[in-house]
Formats: structure tokens, sequence, C-alpha cells
């Protein structure tokens, strides 16, 4: 397994790393490796891409986290929702042109990070949906189940969260795929749903 297959099976449910109170909540820019800071009612802020030439725009009650991976351009904590006992996490992941493999492969391997109740197919139950974002071809992903990702890459230990939903997105540019994914327990995704498809609906390349 490579190292960009590695890092896209990166669990949600290690524990956070500490959140970035010193950036301003008014920062426009951050670098590839340490986003700037949206903190629970604080204000939105396009970031720079690792490459540069990607923009997004993350909604103010995500709080930005401290990247743990020069191939994650950004990392949020989502605010669990009444009754959840974890807060979700989404990361973005951009490896360079060519790199990451192709829109399905992330697909098929991100479904297969989700097991059901019932023993039956992942696959038959996922949702994917393309769509075209600014001029890019994007592919949405939904799907609920216990989630059973690795804790660590390469480790054999793997995630028992039963109740878990992933959404995530492959968003192709022209400097390569830029990769996302949300994972959480499900009325916490569902309460930020609608956000998710706006946070992706922002990318814009430049």
């Amino acid at each position: 397994m490579g190292l960009a297959t590695l890092a896209l099976a990166l669990c949600w449910g290690c524990p956070p790393p500490p959140d970035l109170n010193a950036n301003k909540s008014n920062s426009n820019q951050a670098n590839a490796n340490q986003p700037s800071g949206n903190q629970p009612g604080g204000s939105t802020s396009r970031q720079p891409s690792a490459s540069g030439d990607v923009r997004f725009q993350a909604p103010a009650a995500w709080a930005s986290e401290p990247s743990t991976s020069s191939m994650r351009v950004a990392q949020y904590r989502l605010p669990r929702a009444e009754g959840d006992a974890e807060d979700a996490s989404l990361i973005v992941y951009y490896f360079g042109q060519g790199q990451g493999g192709s829109a399905q492969a992330n697909l098929d391997r991100w479904i297969g990070q989700m097991q059901q109740p019932d023993g039956g197919s992942s696959k038959d139950k996922a949702r994917t949906e393309k769509m075209t974002v600014n001029g890019l071809d994007v592919t949405l992903l939904d799907v609920s189940g216990t989630y059973t990702a690795e804790m660590t890459p390469g480790s054999g230990n793997q995630q028992n969260k039963p109740g878990s939903r992933m959404r995530a997105a492959v968003i192709e540019t022209p400097k390569g795929a830029y990769f996302v994914k949300l994972v959480g327990l499900e009325k916490t995704i569902a309460r930020w749903d609608g956000e998710f498809l706006s946070f992706i609906k922002s990318f814009e390349h430049k």
C-alpha cells in the first residue's frame, strides 16, 4: 500500500490535536500545513490549497486544527450534535498531480470502511452523485454503517463505531484531485450536511 493510499485511510477517531486558538478569526490566509482558525462564532476564511491555486471556504462553526501530515491541506473538528458522544472530523487531502488514485478507487476504499449491521453490502447502500463546481468535476459519497477504518494505517487495529456516517468527495482540478473525507456519528453528520455541501461548492481553481 502506497503512502498516498495510507494517508487517505487515516482515522477520525484518533485523539485530535489542540485547536489553533492563537489564529485570528479574520485571517484570510493559511499555509498548507496549518490552516487558519475557524473557531465557533468566528468568521469564515477562503483558504489556499497546498498547490496555492485551489481555494475553499469553511463554515465559521468548524474548528480548524493543525494538520498532522504534509498531505493534509486542512482539517476541521465539527461539533457534535446533542446525543452524540463525539465530534466529527473533516480532512482535505492533496497528494499532487496524478497522485492519490482514481475517484472510483477512493470511493470503493471509503465504502469498504463501512460495514452494515445486517451483513449486507455497503456498496449497494452507498449513494454517489456527480456534479460540477466552479468548473471542477466532483464526485460525492454518502454511506452509513459501522466505521471500521484502521486506527493507524498499517496497524491492523480497526475502529468499531456503529451508527456512523461518511460524507466524502473527490474534487478534480487541473493540478490533481483533492480528497475530502467527513466521518462522524449520524446525528452530527446530519446536522452539518448542508454546510458540508456548501463547503464542497466553495472549491474553486485560480
